[in-house]
């Protein structure tokens, strides 16, 4: 109940922040926000924390190595703020889909394209991290 009470409201504004300069007709609300006319609900199983179940598992595995702390630490940074971001995007692409195609579609898009979409980040983000953040201890 308390991240429903009180992340919900916080990430709907954000999405809210981000599709209105795009001229979409968005009204936040507590528990969701209406697009268009559309009522569209958002609870806490919506913002994206299995992406950041999945971020702290690959976290666990992905920093075993003989890594400098610092390194470790911009790392993990990184990608809590990587996931962060790709949610919102994600869910600014869903109220994109509810506003110019419709709501069955934004369906589909929550659904399937939200895991897709976290793989996706998780690839880029492990092959960034090891490629140019990760240093080996001395």
């Amino acid at each position: 109940m308390w991240v429903q009470e009180r992340i919900v409201p916080i990430e709907v504004k954000m999405v809210g922040v981000l599709v209105t300069p795009l001229g979409i007709n968005y009204l936040a609300h507590q528990n969701g926000m209406t697009v268009n006319g559309t009522y569209a609900g958002m609870t806490w199983n919506c913002i994206g924390w299995q992406s950041l179940l999945l971020l702290i598992i690959s976290l666990v595995v992905g920093l075993q190595g003989n890594f400098t702390k610092i390194s470790r630490l911009e790392c993990i940074l990184i990608g809590i703020l990587g996931t962060f971001s790709v949610n919102i995007l994600r869910m600014v692409f869903i109220t994109l889909s509810i506003y110019y195609v419709n709501t069955v579609f934004a369906f589909l898009i929550h659904d399937y394209f939200a895991a897709l979409t976290t793989i996706i980040w998780l690839f880029i983000f492990w092959w960034f991290s090891y490629s140019f953040v990760l240093e080996e201890r001395a």
